[in-house]
């Protein structure tokens, strides 16, 4: 019995060593991965080799993965290449059994584990952001390895609860039970790591055989895409997609590594006398990885045809902006908050076109319904509602502009309930100067906002906005006597006048709120603003 509990302590150990080094190494690479994915993923190749590395730098394929769901939705990266990250992802995350194999298992490093944990703690209470994180990062590592070593004491000390002889391997049934227990461990422990290192520990022990742990390790590439599975269900269809590369990926290469890959590694080991020398735990270590590796050899020539299937299968349901925000970025914020940036700097787009358009006098606004526009700011509020302050600092001020631009932006939609008002100024030559500059500054901005990664505003363009912006409010005496000017040439009533004058101040408020918006958006941010 006390073997099982510290079989259990051991794997939490493990676990919350990994959740500390997942979380800290995200927040740390965030807006970087988000960088890296959009310049290297170009191609097949280069998308998988980006999957491989980093995944390596956050030890999550998890991680990776949720990035590349967040870019697909966006139309940052196609799905066509998002298949080489999600292949690179999986042969990334083999870099965890190669850690456990010749550190964790190789020596005692529990001697070292302990400090790792109490000087990481030291610098995340006395570290600011990111030497905060790296303190994290350390802390996580002591605790895997600390976990390790208790699950290699608990494997030593009672392996009866581990008993796997009943199922020899001399058997196809035997086999499939073997795969169906990895599969299993997987499942319960949410974790394939977890999983692959307590089969590691085991054959450390002498607890199974090269053979069974060659099984279980198939058998747990296959319980990850359970997690998979559960985070697509109600998601968005990029989300499905990836699951479903998931799915198929590790299913029909555990197909080949159990019919193929798995007999050979036995043979190499039975007849070639130098592997037959080298350790198990590290044969089982180099199987995982040529497990993924196989997986790539047979998917990544048929990337095309993937595509074309699972999109034919798959179709994009949601055309609303909205579609980009995936409740599966919140574990990464710096993707949540990318995908919130591009849903409102597309809306300020669509805002600002639509103003333009009223004022140029292109489309007619009598009366503007803006039930699509409030449906769409309710939906991006409760997304960022649901998301959690990051640790980055430079994350929270990203996060921070963003609900500054979202109190903008219904600012803006009040100002587009009213866009009827132009109509009125339209009808007068002399008060049509300040709607058509503002309109030609607008267009300016749009070009910029369409970008991604999104520049920033350019000091020469914010300055000219806020010069306009100020003149109109400086000269807002002479804009009322050149109202009552017009109204006088052209024998207007009273009620005709206070129209005008309404609409004069309509196009002014229109043009501070904008203003503030390119002040909020310019490339040198003032904290004073």
């Amino acid at each position: 019995m006390s073997s099982i509990l510290q079989l259990f302590g051991g794997i939490g150990l493990f676990l919350l060593g990994i959740s500390l080094i997942t979380d800290s190494l995200k927040a740390l690479a965030g807006e970087a991965l988000r960088q890296w994915l959009i310049r290297f993923t170009n191609s097949p190749s280069k998308a998988m080799f980006s999957g491989i590395i980093l995944t390596l730098v956050v030890q999550s394929s998890t991680a990776t993965t949720l990035a590349t769901i967040g870019f697909v939705s966006a139309g940052v990266l196609s799905f066509h290449h998002a298949i080489g990250v999600i292949i690179g992802a999986n042969i990334g995350t083999t870099s965890t059994g190669w850690l456990v194999a010749l550190l964790g298992l190789k020596f005692s490093i529990v001697k070292l584990a302990l400090p790792m944990v109490g000087i990481g703690m030291l610098l995340k209470l006395l570290g600011k952001d990111r030497l905060a994180l790296l303190g994290v990062t350390l802390a996580g590592f002591g605790l895997l390895f600390f976990g390790i070593e208790i699950l290699q004491q608990a494997m030593s000390g009672d392996s009866r609860f581990l008993d796997l002889s009943k199922w020899p391997l001399d058997r196809m049934l035997s086999r499939f039970i073997l795969v169906l227990v990895g599969l299993v461990m997987t499942v319960l422990l949410q974790s394939s790591s977890a999983a692959l290192t307590a089969s590691l520990a085991a054959l450390a022990s002498h607890t199974i055989t090269l053979e069974q742990s060659l099984m279980l390790v198939i058998g747990q590439n296959i319980g990850t895409v359970t997690t998979a599975i559960l985070a697509a269900i109600g998601a968005t269809t990029s989300a499905q997609r990836t699951a479903a590369v998931h799915v198929i990926f590790n299913v029909v290469t555990a197909i080949f590594a159990f019919f193929f890959l798995a007999p050979a590694f036995l043979w190499l080991v039975k007849h070639i006398t130098y592997i037959h020398r080298i350790d198990a735990v590290l044969i089982v270590a180099a199987f995982h990885t040529a497990f993924s590796v196989l997986g790539a050899l047979i998917f990544m020539p048929l990337i095309q045809q993937l595509d074309l299937i699972l999109v034919k299968f798959l179709p994009e349901k949601e055309t609303s902006l909205t579609r980009y925000l995936d409740a599966s970025l919140y574990t990464v914020p710096a993707l949540a908050i990318a995908a919130t940036e591009r849903v409102l700097l597309q809306t300020l787009v669509n805002i600002y076109c639509l103003f333009i358009k009223f004022i140029r006098g292109e489309i007619i606004a009598p009366i503007f319904d803006t039930n699509e526009l409030d449906h769409l700011l309710t939906k991006v509020e409760a997304y960022l509602d649901q998301m959690s302050m990051p640790q980055s600092v430079s994350d929270q001020q990203r996060l921070i502009l963003l609900l500054r631009l979202m109190v903008y932006l219904r600012v803006l939609r009040n100002d587009l309930r009213e866009v009827a008002q132009v109509e009125l100024l339209k009808k007068q030559q002399e008060l049509q100067i300040l709607p058509l500059t503002v309109a030609n500054l607008l267009e300016k901005q749009i070009s910029y906002l369409k970008m991604d990664p999104f520049p920033k505003l350019p000091i020469v363009l914010v300055e000219e906005f806020k010069m306009i912006a100020e003149q109109s409010m400086t000269e807002q005496a002479s804009h009322r006597k050149q109202i009552m000017d017009v109204s006088t040439k052209w024998r207007l009533n009273a009620a005709q006048t206070l129209e005008l004058l309404g609409a004069q101040r309509w196009i002014e408020h229109l043009t501070v709120h904008t203003e503030h918006v390119t002040l909020l958006l310019k490339q040198e941010e003032d904290p004073t603003e």
